[in-house]
C-alpha cells in the first residue's frame, strides 16, 4: 500500500472511532445516567414552589441561573482541557510513530546509499535532500580516508619488503669480509685494514636498516605523552647544530643559525628536540653538497617560528603535500642513502600538533623551507 493511501486509511479509521465513542457516551448519558443526573440537577440547580394561578394550584420549576452559569463555565473548561489533552496525546503518539517511520526510512536509504559504488543521490527522496547532500560529503570523506589508509598500508608493506631485501646485501658483505680475515690471519696489514673498514661500513648500513624497522614498530606501538616545561630555544638550537657538525661536514654542508638569545618556548624538550633533529636530518639528506643550511627562529605576536632552509632539488607540489604522511619517501629508490622509513616528518607533525602548533613546507627555485610554529609561553 502506498504511503498516501495508508495515511488516508488511518484518518478515516480515527474519524469512525471518534463517532463510535461519541455515540457510546450519548447512550450512556441518555439511558443509564439520565435519572441520576436529572435528580441531581433538579435538587441543586432548580427551584420548585407551589403557587395559585387563575384559581388553580400549580407546581412551578425555575432554574437557579446564578448557580447554572458557574456550572456551565466549569463544564466548558473541563471539556476544553479534556479535548486538549486528547489531541495532545494523539498528536504525540502520531508524531512518535511518524518519527520512527522516518528514522527507519532514512536508515534504509542511508544503508542502500552506502552499499552503492557511485554517487546515486536519487536513492533519497526530495524531502531528504539535505540528508543526501550530507551523506554524499560524508561518503566522499570516508572514501578519501580509506584510500589514504590503503596507500599508507601499501607504502608500509613495500618499505618492509625493501628493507628485508636490503638487509641481505650488507649482511652478506660483512660475513664475506670477516670470513676472508678469518681464513687469512697473515694477510698484509694494509689489506686487512681495508677489509675491516669495508666490513664496518656495511655493518653500519645494516644497523641503519634495522633502526628503520624499529622506527616502524615504535611509531605504531608508542603513545606520545608530553612532559612540558619552559625551554631555552636558543640554547637548544645551538646545541643541536654542534651535535650535527660531523654529519654536516661529511656531506660538505654548514649550518647558519640566527636566533635571539634567551628565546623560550613552553613544551616537551625531548620531543621538540626530536622534531628539529628530524627536520635537520631531512635537510642534510636532500641538500646539495657544499651548501649552507639556514636555521632561524623569531618571535611573532602569539607564536615562535622556527625555520630550516636548504638548497636542493625543488620538491614537486604533489609530493610536497605528502611529505608529512607516514612511510612517504621523497626518494623512492631504495639504493640511495637518503631518507629513512618515511616516519621522521610524520612524527614531527604529530609532536608539533600535540603542542598546539603547526608545521609547513615550501619548495621553490631549489630552496626548500620547513617552518614550525609554536605558541608563545604563558
Amino acid at each position: 500500500m502506498k504511503p498516501k493511501a495508508r495515511e488516508i486509511l488511518k484518518a478515516v479509521t480515527l474519524c469512525v472511532l471518534g463517532v463510535l465513542v461519541c455515540c457510546g457516551i450519548f447512550y450512556f448519558v441518555d439511558n443509564v445516567w439520565n435519572g441520576f443526573f436529572i435528580d441531581w440537577f433538579m435538587r441543586n440547580y432548580m427551584l420548585e414552589y407551589d403557587c395559585v394561578y387563575m384559581g388553580q394550584d400549580m407546581l412551578v420549576r425555575e432554574p437557579l441561573w446564578y448557580k447554572i452559569k458557574p456550572l456551565l463555565l466549569i463544564v466548558l473548561c473541563v471539556n476544553a482541557v479534556f479535548w486538549t489533552l486528547v489531541v495532545f496525546a494523539v498528536s504525540r503518539v502520531y508524531a512518535r510513530r511518524k518519527m520512527k517511520e522516518t528514522v527507519t526510512s532514512v536508515s534504509r536509504e542511508i544503508q542502500n546509499y552506502m552499499q552503492q559504488d557511485g554517487e546515486r543521490l536519487e536513492l533519497f527522496p526530495k524531502e531528504h535532500a539535505e540528508i543526501s547532500a550530507q551523506m554524499a560529503s560524508l561518503k566522499s570523506t570516508m572514501q578519501r580516508h580509506e584510500q589514504l589508509l590503503k596507500e599508507e598500508a601499501a607504502r608500509k608493506n613495500d618499505l618492509i619488503t625493501y628493507l628485508a631485501h636490503d638487509l641481505k646485501t650488507p649482511l652478506t658483505s660483512v660475513i664475506g669480509y670477516l670470513s676472508l680475515l678469518d681464513e687469512a690471519p697473515d694477510m698484509p696489514a694494509a689489506q686487512k685494514a681495508k677489509y675491516v673498514n669495508i666490513a664496518l661500513d656495511k655493518a653500519q648500513r645494516l644497523e641503519k636498516l634495522i633502526n628503520e624497522f624499529f622506527d616502524i614498530t615504535r611509531y605504531n606501538l608508542q603513545q606520545i605523552e608530553l612532559e612540558e616545561e619552559n625551554i631555552d630555544l636558543s640554547y637548544m638550537l645551538v646545541q643541536m647544530t654542534d651535535e650535527f657538525y660531523p654529519l654536516l661536514s661529511a656531506h660538505g654542508n654548514t649550518a647558519q643559525l640566527r636566533v635571539e638569545e634567551g628565546l623560550t618556548v613552553y613544551g616537551d624538550s625531548v620531543r621538540l628536540a626530536r622534531v628539529f633533529n628530524n627536520i635537520l636530518k631531512n635537510a642534510i639528506a636532500y641538500s646539495y653538497r657544499d651548501t649552507v643550511i639556514e636555521i632561524w627562529a623569531e618571535r611573532r605576536e602569539q607564536e615562535v617560528l622556527i625555520c630550516f632552509r636548504n638548497k636542493g632539488k625543488t620538491i614537486p607540489p604533489q609530493k610536497l603535500e605528502a611529505v608529512f604522511e607516514k612511510f612517504f619517501r621523497l626518494d623512492e629508490a631504495r639504493t640511495t642513502n637518503t631518507g629513512g622509513a618515511g616516519l621522521g616528518l610524520a612524527i614531527a607533525k604529530e609532536i608539533v600538533a600535540l603542542h598546539g602548533g603547526t608545521i609547513t613546507a615550501k619548495s621553490e627555485k631549489e630552496l626548500t623551507t620547513f617552518c614550525v610554529s609554536l605558541p608563545m609561553e604563558d
